[in-house]
């Protein structure tokens, strides 16, 4: 009776045994299945979104990503690079295949990336370089022809006389280009003697009031300003605020970038010269196209590189557009950037400007 009993519990453990062990084998197929039919990951670290462009470059990029077949991760680091790299290391563990950063710091991000890129992801740098981090590409603008169509276009209104320069965040390697860019220009004028410059300063964070008190304090020690370079749209209002409580908006020229909604108000409205518009949504699309062929090809070729400071890194290099009160509507208002009774909502009568 005994041993007949022992017989019994022995078949009951033998059959729970293959019961579990093609539970679990369904489990593993079930589990291979829906990782085979899971969309690939694709993170988008962003700096922040304080600034307007930002944003849409988030929901460009993001829209086509999703119609192109990946789930999208969109984190905002909120202009704190510890919390950009703790993305970064979130989105690996996720078993991202690729990350698109946009840095808030050029110098911060290096060794995080070699870290994602050994565990095999691609890494792009999107529209800010990142230094000595052999990113696998970098998509962005002609930086330095941004910088030059602005010099240029403020050279034209005042190709003599006293200029201010307020450049961007000395964290993002795009001030820097912005700047080289200037000088392009700047250079020959300055040796004349025909431009001074009667102060340069750095905005770190972008910060529009770093602008606003470098043109309130000159303004208040009666220094002259013929012109105002401000390395974006931001910065330049800034820079208009101060001139405006002088009574000056309109008339001494500022420049811009961006293409922001209130600077293409001001650009109408008078009291800003210019923008150079980067059209983001050929950049967002652009780039989610790059993803697609780097998924598909590991030894993709490039026809540019950049270099980052230790690397040679690809480089996808898109056009600028500036614009002008002119041009508004065949750029900004054409490429549906900004609609168009947005940009002329405080000017009566904006079928006249056609």
């Amino acid at each position: 009776m005994k041993l007949k009993v022992i017989g019994v519990v022995a078949l009951c453990l033998v059959i729970l045994s293959v019961v579990l062990m093609l539970k679990s084998q369904e489990e593993q197929r079930a589990k291979l299945e829906t990782e085979k039919n899971a969309k690939p990951l694709v993170g988008l670290c962003v700096d922040t979104m304080v600034i307007e462009r930002w944003q849409k470059d988030r929901d460009i990029f993001v829209s086509k990503a999703t119609e192109a077949g990946f789930e999208v991760l969109a984190l905002n680091a909120n202009e704190n690079n510890e919390k950009q790299i703790d993305q970064i290391h979130f989105l690996m563990e996720k078993k991202a295949k690729v990350i698109v950063i946009i840095p808030y710091d050029k110098n911060g991000l290096k060794d995080v990336i070699q870290e994602a890129k050994r565990a095999g992801i691609i890494v792009i740098a999107y529209d800010r370089l990142i230094l000595n981090a052999n990113v696998d590409a970098y998509v962005s603008f002609d930086n330095e022809k941004v910088g030059e169509y602005m010099a240029g276009y403020l050279m034209e209104a005042v190709p003599k006389g006293t200029y201010v320069i307020i450049n961007g965040s000395e964290k993002d390697y795009n001030s820097f280009m912005f700047n080289q860019g200037y000088k392009n220009i700047l250079n020959s004028a300055i040796e004349r003697g025909d431009i001074k410059i009667a102060k340069e300063v750095w905005a770190p964070d972008w910060r529009e009031d770093v602008a606003y008190d470098t043109v309130n304090e000159l303004l208040k020690a009666g220094v002259k300003i013929d012109g105002i370079i401000g390395a974006n749209d931001r910065l330049a209002e800034g820079a208009i605020n101060a001139l405006s409580e002088e009574g000056l908006a309109g008339a001494i020229p500022v420049v811009g970038h961006d293409a922001d909604i209130s600077a293409c108000q001001r650009i109408v409205e008078g009291t800003q010269l210019m923008t150079v518009y980067k059209p983001i949504k050929t950049l967002a699309e652009g780039t989610v196209d790059l993803i697609v062929k780097m998924l598909e090809d590991k030894n993709l070729e490039f026809s540019e590189s950049i270099n980052d400071g230790k690397y040679d890194v690809p480089f996808v290099k898109f056009k600028v557009i500036p614009v002008t009160a002119d041009n508004m509507l065949d750029t900004i208002v054409s490429d549906q950037f900004h609609n168009e009774e947005d940009i002329y909502r405080n000017i009566k009568g904006s079928e006249q400007q056609k």
